[in-house]
């Protein structure tokens, strides 16, 4: 007998019904010379620290360096302590008794790097030596399962990937363990955690928040005239930006007295659109935020259910290419979506004379090709399932769609001695763009990037005399740097390596990312649980608790990008086999001892030094929901959640020093309405709303 064993029991019903396992038993199917049997994702994990006799937080502990580590069960929490999940043990006895009676074992979890350590940890954990398979296929499709067990691969190729996952896991365990609990104990109360992926990422959030604050935002005025020619009408714009409404209406009463602008020179230029590139899991993310406002962990989750139901391919891929011997499917699954009224387009792309192969690259493969749709087409789906479907099949029709030519013109003109513009587009081959029929947004996966609005102008030409119908003075303001949302977050985290500022770093850890596609929706979702952000809208903003641990590591490497990619290029050279995952372990124990060391000499509950605004002689006391007086005689304080909006430490510090807040937005009304105000104190030290008054 031969056993199989997936990652689920969804995934292991369909294998079983292929194979002829159609014996159903407590935890496994059987048949036809097959055992079929499932974990329930991570059975196994690595121990805790009170696996190694160790517990609470105490500093002669520090750092924990595991020789050799520890496999246990899974855990779950009751009534405050940790136990053994229960139905992890039992179907971990199935598993073993299935593992004792079999000639061969056959590994079916997802083809990926934790798919390969949910298999290898139980493998290791039961001791049970038996020769070892591995499906390794990108759909769940009964035809991809099939080719797969046809196609069976030897368990010892993936080593590389097993080491890979296994140097991940430990690295996190020691840096994650170790950085918390110093954190703990320097702080003496409240739960904080760091990580290698966790922490960085929180001091990207952190950092761009704290620049979107302190930037001074400046007016700054445009003058835009409008003009007719050939019955088209047209706007050109200033090249300059005056500081005040005066100046600019000054330019204006000159131009307008003058009534004409002169055409100095039109440059037209052909410009060639290609066709987006398939979606990779973070690509997908993107755009489901950005798009469906989903986040990054829930389209994850229905890019897995649809993956399960054998709709799409497998969601957690690094690439965006397809190798060769997928391409000669592509005509099938385009022929497959033309059966939905929504995708008539297909049809188009089919007849267009050849399908665009610039996804087509098997160097840009890694373990998995990019998404695609399969040959099974839904015909019902939940309202969010069938929007990620949406997403892939509309790119999959993009992608093989032939390029968008555009041409592009900017004009330059003149008015007295001051110097204007004007930009338009117009659509020569629609191509991909004509997909979904939308020319107007830009796709940040485009190689060129062009005035995205498409805007018809008649023929201009050098000598050109335009007359100016009317002018508008436009009021604008500097823009800060924009808070994170998880679509530009993931971006971020993607392109880590490419804004490190050392050039030689830089040069090296291009294209290195901190996370994997597969987790980054995770880390996120952690900084959620630990509170230290919370989303603003569609904003991602640190909470206090966030900037005050922040303010702690910002100087230390655990906050560094740069070396958390690092890390993820040697687990890269991990699973190539280029370097010694013992030597990378080894690394990640000295720095964890340092990092332990420096954490346990800093403080991070030192609050600061406010004067009660009533009685100018005690400080305040900063709590979670308020900040209150210190002195007994004097009682004042104030509630930190004003109308659905939680006040910053550093908004309070503003009230209390200067009378006021910065202008506070987004708060609502008790009939629901959103509103925007300051928060002022009187000399009494009590707060209310003060309104800023419009421009007539």
């Amino acid at each position: 007998m031969k056993t199989v064993i997936a990652e689920k029991p969804s995934v292991a019903r369909e294998i079983a019904a292929l194979l002829g396992a159609v014996d159903k038993s407590d935890g496994y199917y059987s048949g036809n010379g097959y055992f079929v049997t499932w974990a329930f994702g991570h059975l196994i994990a690595l121990g805790m620290p009170s696996d190694y006799g160790i517990s609470g937080f105490g500093v002669e502990y520090l750092p924990i360096i595991p020789n050799p580590f520890v496999l246990t069960v899974r855990k779950i929490k009751l009534e405050g302590k940790y136990i053994d999940d229960k139905n992890a043990v039992r179907q971990l006895k199935v598993i073993e008794r299935l593992f004792k009676n079999s000639t061969e074992i056959i590994i079916a979890t997802d083809a990926g790097r934790e798919g390969e350590l949910i298999f290898r940890y139980i493998y290791e954990y039961l001791g049970i030596e038996k020769p070892l398979k591995r499906l390794w296929i990108s759909s769940l499709t009964e035809k991809a399962i099939c080719t797969g067990f046809e196609n069976l691969k030897e368990g010892s190729e993936f080593e590389g990937l097993y080491h890979a996952a296994r140097a991940r896991s430990r690295a996190d365990w020691l840096v994650g363990i170790n950085a918390s609990q110093a954190l703990n104990v320097a702080a003496g109360q409240g739960i904080y955690s760091l990580g290698r992926v966790q922490t960085p990422t929180l001091a990207m959030i952190c950092r761009r928040f704290l620049e979107n604050k302190a930037f001074v935002v400046k007016p700054y005025f445009q003058i835009e005239l409008q003009h007719n020619k050939q019955f088209v009408s047209f706007t050109s714009r200033s090249k300059n930006r005056w500081e005040t409404r005066r100046e600019a209406q000054q330019v204006w009463n000159s131009i307008e007295r003058n009534g004409s602008a002169e055409v100095v020179s039109v440059d037209t230029k052909t410009v060639t659109e290609q066709p987006p590139l398939l979606f990779d899991l973070t690509g997908l993310q993107k755009e489901a935020n950005k798009l469906l406002n989903l986040s990054a962990d829930e389209t994850l989750k229905i890019a897995q259910l649809l993956y399960e139901k054998q709709f799409i391919t497998y969601p957690r891929t690094g690439s965006r290419y397809i190798p060769e011997d997928v391409w000669a499917d592509i005509p099938k699954l385009i022929n497959g979506l033309k059966v939905r009224e929504k995708y008539h387009c297909a049809e188009l792309v089919l007849k267009s004379g050849g399908l665009n192969k610039r996804i087509l690259n098997d160097l840009r493969v890694t373990d998995h090709h990019g998404l695609l749709v399969t040959e099974k087409v839904p015909s019902s789906l939940s309202a969010k399932e069938s929007a990620i479907y949406d997403l892939i099949a509309f790119r999959l029709l993009e992608a093989v769609s032939e390029v968008c030519i555009k041409n592009v013109t900017t004009a330059e003109l003149q008015v007295l001695h001051h110097d204007f513009y004007i930009k338009g587009s117009s659509v020569v081959e629609p191509g991909w763009r004509a997909v979904k029929g939308d020319f107007n947004n830009k796709d940040s996966s485009l190689d060129v990037e062009i005035n995205s609005v498409i805007v018809e102008l008649p023929e201009l030409k050098a000598g050109d005399i335009l007359k100016i119908k009317s002018g508008t003075i436009l009021e604008k303001q500097t823009r800060p740097p924009s808070l994170f949302t998880e679509a530009s977050l993931l971006g971020a985290m993607e392109q880590a390596g490419n804004d490190i500022e050392d050039k030689d770093a830089r040069g090296v850890l291009k294209g290195i990312g901190i996370g994997t596609p597969a987790t980054r929706a995770a880390i996120i979702e952690t900084l959620f649980n630990r509170e230290y952000i919370v989303r603003n809208k569609k904003s991602l903003v640190p909470t206090d608790k966030g900037l005050q641990v922040y303010e702690l590591v910002k100087d230390f490497n655990i906050a560094d990008v740069a070396m958390t990619a690092q890390w993820e290029l040697a687990l890269r050279n991990i699973e190539l086999g280029n370097l010694d995952a013992a030597l990378f372990q080894k690394d990640l124990e000295e720095y964890s001892t340092v990092i332990t060391k420096e954490l346990l000499q800093s403080e991070l509950n030192k609050q600061p030094d406010i004067l009660c605004p009533r009685c100018k002689e005690n400080y305040l006391s900063v709590k979670e929901k308020f900040v209150k007086c210190k002195g007994e005689n004097c009682g004042w304080i104030q509630f930190r959640m004003i109308c659905g909006i939680q006040l910053s430490l550093c908004e309070i510090e503003k009230l209390v020093n200067y009378g006021r807040t910065d202008l506070i937005k987004g708060m609502k009304s008790k009939s629901g309405k959103n509103f925007d105000a300051f928060i002022v104190l009187d000399e009494d030290g009590k707060s209310s709303f003060e309104f800023k008054v419009k421009d007539k």
